[in-house]
């Protein structure tokens, strides 16, 4: 078996946006006249979507929403980060990741995005990095309810890109995931799919305890190596 696909993770492996993140989802918790705490954020939301890392903070605080009022929070908080990022000059893009990107192009592999962000964020990221056109597969935070380390995403990342390519009939096996985080590498995992880690947002020691490969940045990343490998499995 050779790759044939690449599945990316977006926040923390192509943009750098979780203090974003954070600073809304503090915002929206003084909103509900709850005090805010950064140990919190990043023990419960990191490498989850949205939904889950509010309805999860808020149930901490003995706080029980319904999927009405979370959609309600989730769109106001999707309306504050388009504000913010609308009004950056440059998008905090990790370094040489669209180099990494368009690098991919002459071997035909098929792409995929699986986030947690919705998709009209997703959306218009990527445009905005020129990069939209190279992804055959967006699974955005309002596709899956079951967030990581379900394998939902990367379950649905696949067949989606298997509808679109018939003819590829693309295994999980045949597939490689980029993460940045412990329980997106092990949604990746119980897929069944192969994980880089890439360390942007956990130290490398961490990741390397998880992940099948792990990487300081993209631009490390030998894939003609893994490929070899893959194929004597």
């Amino acid at each position: 078996m050779s790759l044939k696909a690449i599945i990316f993770d977006l926040n923390g492996v192509i943009i750098n946006d979780e203090p974003i993140h954070q600073q809304l989802i503090d915002d929206l918790l003084l909103g509900e006249n709850l005090l805010p705490s950064g140990k919190e954020y990043q023990k419960i939301c990191l490498g989850k979507n949205d939904q889950s890392c509010v309805r999860d903070i808020l149930a901490k605080r003995g706080r029980i929403i319904d999927d009405d009022y979370l959609s309600i929070l989730m769109n106001k908080k999707a309306e504050a980060y388009h504000k913010i990022v609308n009004e950056m000059s440059e998008l905090p893009i990790y370094d040489k990741v669209v180099e990494f990107i368009l690098s991919l192009q002459p071997r035909h592999l098929s792409l995929a995005i699986v986030t947690g962000l919705l998709y009209r964020e997703v959306e218009y990221i990527l445009k905005r990095m020129n990069i939209r056109e190279y992804f055959n597969v967006i699974i955005a935070g309002e596709d899956i309810k079951l967030g990581k380390p379900s394998p939902s995403y990367y379950l649905r990342a696949v067949k989606q890109l298997n509808q679109q390519n018939p003819d590829l009939s693309i295994k999980t096996s045949e597939c490689l995931v980029i993460e940045d985080t412990p329980i997106g590498i092990e949604s990746a995992k119980n897929a069944g799919i192969s994980v880089v880690g890439v360390a942007n947002t956990y130290p490398f020691h961490l990741l390397q305890r998880q992940a099948n490969w792990c990487v300081d940045h993209l631009m490390q990343l030998d894939l003609n190596w893994i490929d070899e490998i893959l194929v004597k499995t």
